[in-house]
């Protein structure tokens, strides 16, 4: 499959159970969790009987997943506990993403707190992530997936060039990939509803990085204009981006076997709609009515008793039951 779509899913009563359960009835083709409290520092272990029915059933129905490593963690912060923290919520993360199958574990680039230069911060990335990296020995470790901000404050990685700075300092080393959230990089101010931006960016982001390293796409519309720095998903079609920077993503040679996930708002109903949406667009069709009788049909499920859906977050996943 060429990009298979699906969605950051639920996984609170069990990875398997709850997240697979969920992901099936969205009509996803990936899947992303998180395997810890995502604003929070803790590392709880797993359930080794989940973890392997999660590795299994993925493999099963070639599903590719990934991890979502917690929002807290920032490498270029100027406090030494909330750099130590980082450290072991994302060693964390690349463990238990290796023990689900996981093929990449996301990170936000973080920023330069403290008033300090952009490259002393960079600088602290390198002592403290580097070797992380150098930790993945396994065939079968997770790649570190790169995901920029929408250009708050004094944020490390936003815009496509400023990836090229920190993959040098990190040596640009093998295991090092790109997420591209779509909302981020409109929010930053490459305006991908342009006429040919989507185009434009992503070959800037090759130009950067070289091609290969883009790994994952955080599919989400953007409730904003592009440059407002604004961090508030929309789902596809909704949003400032549109459907047609989407459908030219799909064409673009470095998005060439790259899985889509989304973090779109509207609970179960919107997720399984927005998913049927970008599958279309890849297919070169428009929605069908059995697509949207797909959406329907999750929408309904979500509203019975005992199926309540974890809701979506316009600032990414939600982080409340899933984890």
């Amino acid at each position: 499959m060429r990009n298979p779509v699906g969605g950051h899913v639920p996984v609170a009563g069990g990875l398997a159970e709850v997240g697979l359960s969920y992901a099936r009835e969205m009509g996803a083709e990936a899947v992303q969790v998180f395997v810890a409290n995502p604003r929070g520092w803790a590392t709880p272990t797993g359930n080794p009987a989940q973890d392997a029915l999660f590795r299994a059933e993925c493999a099963a129905a070639s599903i590719p997943a990934y991890v979502h490593a917690p929002y807290l963690i920032n490498f270029g912060s100027h406090t030494p506990a909330t750099v130590e923290r980082s450290v072991e919520s994302l060693r964390h993360s690349l463990r238990r993403a290796r023990e689900i199958g996981a093929l990449g574990v996301v990170v936000h680039t973080g920023s330069a707190t403290g008033g300090r230069p952009r490259e002393e911060a960079l600088a602290q990335v390198r002592t403290y992530l580097r070797p992380l990296l150098d930790e993945l020995t396994h065939d079968d470790d997770p790649f570190l997936l790169l995901e920029s901000t929408a250009g708050q404050g004094s944020s490390l990685c936003s815009r496509t060039w400023d990836f090229g700075p920190y993959f040098d300092a990190l040596d640009a080393h093998p295991k090092l990939g790109v997420c591209l959230d779509t909302c981020h990089i409109f929010a930053a101010g490459h305006d991908l509803a342009g006429p040919g931006g989507m185009k434009e960016t992503l070959d800037l982001l090759v130009e950067t990085v070289g091609e290969g390293r883009l790994k994952l796409i955080h599919a989400n519309d953007s409730k904003d204009v592009a440059g407002a720095h604004k961090d508030r998903h929309e789902n596809i079609g909704a949003g400032h981006i549109g459907e047609e920077p989407f459908r030219e993503l799909f064409t673009h040679p470095a998005t060439e076997g790259v899985a889509l996930v989304i973090e779109t708002p509207g609970g179960k109903e919107g997720h399984a709609t927005d998913v049927a949406r970008l599958q279309a667009l890849r297919d070169g069709r428009c929605a069908t009515g059995a697509d949207r009788a797909r959406a329907d049909r999750a929408g309904a499920r979500a509203l019975r008793p005992g199926g309540q859906s974890p809701g979506g977050q316009s600032s990414g996943p939600s982080p409340g039951s899933s984890w």
